[in-house]
């Protein structure tokens, strides 16, 4: 792409302070909610402890972050608009990092590309002003401030117009602002934050939480709570684990609670909030078994290391970092995660019940019948006697008689001495079966309410765990090819496979280099059958490019064992017993990860009494 005239040597010239603020400012500000962040960072950095961010047009004409931080004295507010200039590290040690920023090129890099003033306070010192348009500095000056930093930012990308061509509508860059500040709020649930909108002279409140008080989990939840919403942090597993140095604690939510997309997954490193593909990776294993390929699981995770085992130097903007041992924090995500929702049990989402009764509202109310309309005295007997039951001796009218043809229903009568073990077993998580419709949905009554289990779905999951309890057991089982099929790959693909040939060989798949840059494959899994190695193969390379570990053997084995369960498992439109359907809710109380199907969807669902006396008016 060499544009010179092919007899001009091309000159080394040193570019002056201006190009290359703005060159910074291209790496570091990408639109005006990367502006906020690093705004809103260095306030965090300075010890505040309410944030307050106010923009205009989706923050291209305006961004004023206002903090109670420990403000800069009149000689520290121009060396802040210098490059490289920074409190946060001395220089000697770029690991030992344990704050949002260190560069020292977000500001000037602002004032570069838009019209910046600071306004600050140290506590001691006087109030005092500096402004930057351009790059070109003013003089300080002082001003009226009580205490802490007032930073405001007018259009930006001014002196770089061609920017503005590649921004998004006011909503969306609003929208990315939001975002940026949630994600800050819920990595410092001890400090308040506000956003308000003053576009065309209004004052909207877009977002605003308090401090919160309490231990890390309380803290944390009741933050999570007002940002991703209740119902999330209802749903949600605290999760708090430790191994050789590295901490992962916050919430994951239970599978049946997921989403069309990753907009739910919030990934913090040393509080930071990155988005790193082994951490995605990790999250996408640890649920994997529980979750389709188009469903993503909704958390709130947070690592804490030591800052040597971990570099946030690694991306301009810092959104991704680089772990020292990934495996090590891959194998905690898992693990962690997986125990943690193997204890969770058979317990499914509460929007589940929530969906259900939205579904089974009332339709709407009639006007009230006054006195005069309701009918007489005969008229009710006549009804009543209409309505009563009929002696068995009697022939039955034409009417309900006509349901029993096309409606599958049945009633689960215990005899006298299953009536005491019914008591007892409504005091069971999912009570006593008391009837069957459909010859697919099993109806038990519990000490609170009622529960509706879909008996294929919830014994398709029970064998499902049987089968992957058996492998694990017993191991997966290979099968030697006659013939070694041979991969040709490049250097680095087969290098990249080989790393992982040990894991492949616990899944059945074994592989060796075969001489230059091919590889052998020696056995398959024989579960999977008669399968194309090499397609294999490649799909696992694309899985590592993406994601840095692979799970498609795991994955594909699972998908059989899955097949297999479905097909071994009580089938829809099977009538089955009194005993046979509680001894299915037992099993499935005794059974981790029952309460979703092999796809993630609810096996069950559980109708408070409350619920059921409120959709009939009762309350």
């Amino acid at each position: 792409m060499n544009t010179q005239a092919p007899n001009m040597r091309p000159v080394i010239r040193q570019l002056d302070d201006a190009a290359i603020n703005r060159i910074a400012a291209g790496e570091v500000v990408e639109r005006p909610a990367s502006a906020v962040k690093e705004l809103v960072e260095n306030a965090i950095d300075a010890g505040a402890r309410r944030v307050e961010i106010e923009i205009a047009d989706g923050g291209k004409t305006l961004i004023r972050i206002t903090d109670d931080g420990c403000g800069m004295t009149e000689d520290e507010l121009p060396l802040a608009l210098s490059r490289h200039a920074t409190s946060k590290i001395d220089g000697s040690d770029l690991l030992n990092i344990h704050s949002f920023g260190f560069r020292g090129e977000a500001l000037p890099s602002l004032g570069a590309v838009g019209r910046l003033t600071i306004q600050s306070r140290a506590r001691g010192f006087d109030a005092v002003e500096l402004s930057v348009e351009g790059g070109e500095m003013s003089a300080i000056k002082p001003c009226a401030l009580n205490g802490g930093t007032v930073v405001t930012l007018r259009d930006l990308f001014f002196a770089t117009p061609a920017r503005l061509k590649f921004l998004r509508s006011d909503r969306a860059e609003t929208m990315a602002i939001s975002d940026v500040i949630k994600r800050l709020a819920m990595a410092e649930p001890s400090v308040g934050f506000c956003l308000r909108d003053v576009s065309g002279g209004r004052d909207k409140v877009s977002f605003r939480v308090e401090a919160e008080t309490g231990d890390l989990f309380d803290a944390l939840r009741g933050r999570l709570g007002r940002v991703m919403g209740q119902e999330f942090v209802e749903n949600a597993l605290a999760i708090d684990a430790e191994r050789e140095g590295i901490r992962l604690t916050g919430y994951a939510a239970l599978p049946t609670y997921s989403r069309g997309n990753a907009i739910a997954q919030h990934l913090f490193v040393n509080g930071r909030p990155v988005r790193d593909k082994t951490l995605i990776g990790a999250l996408r294993g640890a649920y994997q078994d529980f979750l389709s390929r188009d469903r993503h699981p909704a958390v709130a995770l947070f690592v804490d290391c030591d800052p040597h085992k971990v570099d946030v130097n690694v991306h301009p903007a810092k959104s991704e970092v680089r772990f020292r041992d990934p495996g090590l924090v891959r194998g905690l995500i898992v693990s962690s995660l997986r125990h943690a929702l193997a204890e969770a049990g058979h317990r499914a989402s509460t929007t589940v019940a929530d969906m259900t009764l939205g579904a089974m509202r009332p339709e709407p109310v009639e006007p009230r019948v006054y006195q005069m309309d309701r009918p007489s005295l005969g008229a009710r007997v006549a009804s009543y006697q209409g309505q009563a039951p009929l002696p068995v001796s009697e022939p039955v009218a034409p009417g309900f008689s006509d349901l029993s043809a096309s409606y599958s229903a049945r009633v689960v009568e215990p005899v006298e001495t299953e009536a005491r073990l019914a008591e007892r077993d409504e005091g069971l998580p999912l009570g006593t079966a008391r009837g069957q419709v459909h010859e697919n949905y099993i109806i038990a009554q519990t000490e609170t309410g009622m529960v509706i289990v879909d008996q294929h779905a919830a014994h398709e999951r029970l064998v499902y765990e049987k089968l992957k309890k058996q492998m694990a057991e017993t191991g997966v089982a290979a099968q030697a090819l006659l013939i070694p099929e041979v991969v040709d790959l490049s250097e680095d693909d087969l290098t990249r496979l080989l790393s992982i040939s040990g894991d492949l060989a616990k899944m059945g798949l074994v592989v060796e280099p075969f001489g230059g840059s091919a590889l052998a494959v020696r056995e398959t899994p024989a579960i999977l059958g008669e399968i194309n190695a090499k397609a294999l193969i490649l799909d696992i390379l694309d899985e590592l490019s993406d994601i840095g570990q692979s799970q498609l053997v795991q994955e594909k084995i699972e998908a059989i064992l899955s097949r297999v369960a479905c097909h071994g498992s009580i089938r829809s439109g099977r009538r089955m017993r009194a005993e046979e359907m509680n001894a299915l809710l037992r099993e499935m109380e005794a059974t981790p990860h029952s309460g979703q199907c092999n796809h993630g969807r609810p096996t069950y669902v559980e109708l408070k009494l409350s619920d059921i006396e409120r959709l009939f008016g009762r309350t």
